[in-house]
């Protein structure tokens, strides 16, 4: 007598999209290394404020220029004020400023993208604005809002949050011309493709085409070019505060740590030094990230 008893068959769950891109993601070593170097960062200038409660901008006249000792492990400034508190507070700063500054680049850049590359009538003018954009110099565009807007909005919000206002604006209103091109380059491409005019012919309006069909398939391009983003922001505020027109003196970033230090520099090189290596760090960190994210998110290289 055989047993008919139906055998019951397990069926796994299908397997997350992002788990295919966290596995091609791994054999990126340099953007491994990368993430570890800028998750201690964060680690560093959130946590470390608790374990280091010394205020950055505590004035020890009596111990002004100090070594690296147990009462002060990065030395002090002219003014006494310790390093190691100050160089936490300011890559809060500057990494809030990067990360902000991201977020309004990609979202200027990703709208003009999508609508110039979708909708061909506004095409001509869109692109034509962000030729004019790309033309424009820049940091002496920079240095002239900072110069005009920064007395009537520190009035208005207050010192510190005017400047952080004024910069993350300036920033990203100077930088999410790239963003538009990449963006506009691959709408372009993927209006044309099956899926998308099958939608289209069953009468599918622009803004559901838009947010269902368009957007989710040049996240790629998207998150590639928010890593680099970070990484834009944090050197042009490290520039805005080196020549003196970023933040107040006693609200530090890591550019103002340097602008406060090249005086000295020869003197107390570490004080320079350490700013800086702190800035190139996470700099390069975001790039690797956003290299293997690059590879990651290609479909064509995740499926070798």
């Amino acid at each position: 007598m055989t047993d008919t008893t139906p055998t019951t068959v397990k069926i796994r769950p299908p397997r997350s999209q992002w788990w295919d891109v966290w596995d091609q993601f791994k054999t990126h070593k340099g953007a491994l290394v990368g993430l570890s170097i800028f998750v201690l960062i964060l680690l560093a200038i959130t946590i470390g404020p608790f374990l280091w409660d010394m205020a950055p901008t505590y004035v020890d006249l009596r111990a002004r220029n100090k070594g690296f000792s147990a009462a002060h492990p990065l030395g002090t400034d002219q003014l006494g004020r310790d390093v190691l508190a100050r160089m936490m507070a300011g890559g809060k700063v500057s990494i809030s400023v990067g990360l902000t500054a991201m977020m309004l680049s990609i979202m200027l850049g990703t709208t003009i993208g999508v609508l110039a590359g979708y909708f061909r009538r506004l095409e001509g003018p869109l692109m034509r604005l962000t030729d004019l954009f790309l033309a424009l110099p820049l940091l002496p565009l920079l240095l002239l809002m900072v110069t005009l807007f920064r007395e009537p909005l520190s009035k208005s919000f207050g010192p510190e949050r005017g400047i952080f206002l004024l910069i993350v604006f300036a920033i990203g209103a100077t930088s999410w011309m790239q963003t538009a091109r990449i963006v506009r380059g691959e709408v372009l491409g993927l209006k044309e493709r099956e899926f998308v005019l099958a939608a289209r012919s069953i009468g599918t309006p622009a803004r559901r085409m838009i947010l269902r069909h368009v957007l989710p398939n040049v996240l790629s391009p998207i998150m590639v070019s928010a890593t680099l983003g970070i990484a834009s922001a944090i050197i042009t505020e490290s520039a805005l505060s080196f020549l003196g027109l970023g933040f107040p003196p006693d609200f530090p970033t890591w550019g103002r740590l340097l602008y406060d230090a090249v005086d000295q520099m020869q003197l107390y090189p570490w004080r320079v030094i350490l700013p800086g290596v702190a800035i190139s760090l996470t700099v390069l960190s975001v790039n690797y990230i956003g290299d293997g994210l690059r590879d990651a998110l290609d479909p064509r290289i995740r499926g070798r």
